[in-house]
């Protein structure tokens, strides 16, 4: 044994110089991010790229970090982030930074771009506690507008299937004749040549949940020719989600390209018992040669907007209309009733929760409804004299927005099964803030500020759901290769200086519901692209993250 590591080590380490570096660190244990035992040893960094791994000797450096008896590890990749806004008010990207996030990857069925007149106008119309002008009209030109307006982090992002039905289409409930379909395609195409990762969507939301799987297909092969993805959000997460998965095998199939599950879960304990089912039909279709994996959070509530209690044909034509419906007492009295029904032709997460005291409101746009944040809908319906079916109702035609909402929905058991699967990466499903100023005007998840702290130290350290070395591999190697990323996921010599310290023994999640913006502890320096953003677990305030651009980007 002693000679196969004599022999391997020669691959790993770089000749004992007394060349300098911009930085060294030292004596750390080096994960690499393929999944195997750590190796002790140095690593240099010159400018944004890793110069050097192993036993550096007597190099010698402008600045030395010793790493003795802390983990070295790549960067992680939020493989769904909703830093989309949040990066334009604050781009230190605080609570992501200090769990070891280097690379943010947005665009769950909206993305930030491409944007018409109207549909400016509509995200105008949404802004909520973060205000902001909206200075790009592409997608592309977003992600390099927060290049250079400075952000800690790398940026990517899928081009949006909803936000180009809304170019498009509107928000009506209808299929896409040819020449829409022709439109959308070319969207994609301009998206790609950008730098975006392929095709996003979240089917269960109007108004993606009106587009057919014809549609669907129809933009992933256009995205299938960059090289991109397809990355949804499923038309179904409970009772129908055995359906929803053959849907997206059948675009992967059609289209001829890698597919990724969105958050994979059962949602609702009706649906519990078909992570089996869904794991076994995703393994088939992977041995079957399709590319399928997935991404999820490391929590049992999910979070979304409070009108994913009512019938998605309710919001036929956009949220405006769906307002006034719910000014009329008729349709008011068709929604209580649905509201209580197990429905199989839309995802009712009233039922799937299990009732109102399952349901945790988060998130107002109106100052006088602020003080709900952080209680049940059971308890303001209580405090309010109404019943909640009725509560949720009044709340969103008083607050004119969806309302972020929390629900209660998965399973404890499935959530660490999945969380073993060697095809399945990690995203928070959030953005990333800071305990301060704007960001306290509502209450994140606390997946914001512990998602990827819980891989590490919860499930990994604690439960020994998997060893340290899967975990990393999981956090940043197995996205960075779904993504065709190059010269990232990886500690080794060439690739960009994405590094992570950290002490795996004091990795942890403080934030709760009822405490969510409370920082993760455990990660002591965070490098992106060569430059210290984290140092001795504080912020430094450089900017030097990058739009990292997908496999079809062309030079403009």
């Amino acid at each position: 044994m002693k000679y196969v590591l004599l022999l391997l080590f020669p691959l790993f380490t770089a000749c004992q110089t007394k060349t300098g570096y911009d930085i060294i660190i030292r004596n750390g244990l080096i994960y690499d991010g393929n999944g195997g035992a750590p190796v002790k040893g140095d690593i240099a960094i010159n400018a944004d790229t890793i110069a050097a791994m192993g036993n550096l000797g007597n190099a010698t450096a402008k600045e030395t970090i010793d790493a003795n008896g802390m983990a070295i590890a790549p960067g992680f990749i939020n493989m769904l982030s909703w830093a989309n806004e949040s990066l334009i008010e604050d781009g230190r990207s605080q609570s992501d930074i200090r769990q070891g996030v280097t690379l943010e990857v947005m665009g769950e069925g909206e993305s930030m771009g491409p944007l018409t007149p109207s549909t400016k106008e509509q995200m105008k119309l949404g802004e909520t506690d973060i205000k902001y002008a909206i200075a790009w009209n592409t997608l592309g030109e977003y992600l390099t507008y927060l290049e250079k307006k400075g952000v800690s982090c790398n940026v990517a992002s899928f081009v949006g299937a909803t936000t180009l039905r809304m170019n498009v289409i509107g928000e009506d409930d209808r299929a896409a004749t040819p020449a829409e379909l022709d439109s959308m395609r070319l969207l994609v195409k301009q998206a790609m040549e950008e730098g975006a990762m392929g095709v996003g969507s979240s089917l269960i939301y109007p108004p993606a949940f009106f587009a057919n799987t014809a549609e669907l297909i129809a933009l992933c092969k256009e995205a299938s020719t960059y090289g991109g993805s397809y990355i949804s959000h499923m038309r179904s997460e409970g009772n129908k989600l055995m359906e929803a998965v053959e849907e997206l095998i059948t675009i992967a199939k059609d289209a001829n390209i890698h597919a990724e599950i969105y958050h994979l879960k059962a949602a609702g304990q009706g649906n519990w018992n078909k992570v089996d089912s869904v794991i076994t039909r995703v393994e088939k279709a992977r041995a079957d040669g399709l590319n399928i994996t997935a991404d999820m959070y490391t929590y049992t509530a999910g979070a979304t907007g409070l009108t994913a209690c009512l019938p998605p044909t309710l919001q036929d034509g956009g949220f405006g209309k769906l307002w006034q419906r719910l000014h009329d007492p008729t349709i008011r009295a068709t929604m209580k009733k649905a509201m209580n029904t197990n429905a199989t032709d839309w995802e009712n997460f009233y039922y799937a929760a299990g009732g109102p005291d399952n349901i945790l409101l988060i998130g107002f746009k109106q100052d006088s409804l602020k003080k709900y944040t952080g209680k049940t809908l059971a308890a303001v319906a209580k405090i309010r004299g109404t019943s909640p079916e009725e509560t949720a109702m009044d709340l969103l035609v008083q607050d004119s927005t969806r309302i972020s909402t929390a629900y209660f929905l998965m399973n404890e058991e499935n959530v660490k099964k999945q969380i073993a699967l060697p095809w399945v990466s990690f995203g928070s499903d959030e953005g990333s803030y800071a305990p301060e100023g704007v960001f306290l005007l509502s209450n994140p998840h606390p997946r914001a500020y512990g998602n990827f702290a819980r891989v590490i130290g919860k499930y990994s350290r604690d439960e020994h759901v998997m060893p340290l070395e899967e975990a990393i591999r999981k956090l940043s190697k197995l996205p960075a290769t779904n993504l065709k990323l190059k010269n990232r996921g990886e500690l080794k010599v060439g690739y960009y200086a994405d590094i992570l310290v950290f002490d795996p023994a004091k990795v942890n999640d403080p934030a709760t519901y009822d405490k969510p913006a409370q920082y993760a502890t455990g990660m002591i320096d965070v490098f992106v692209n060569g430059k210290q953003v984290l140092k001795d677990g504080e912020h430094t305030g450089a900017f030097p993250g990058r739009f990292v651009k997908g496999p079809g980007y062309k030079k403009g």
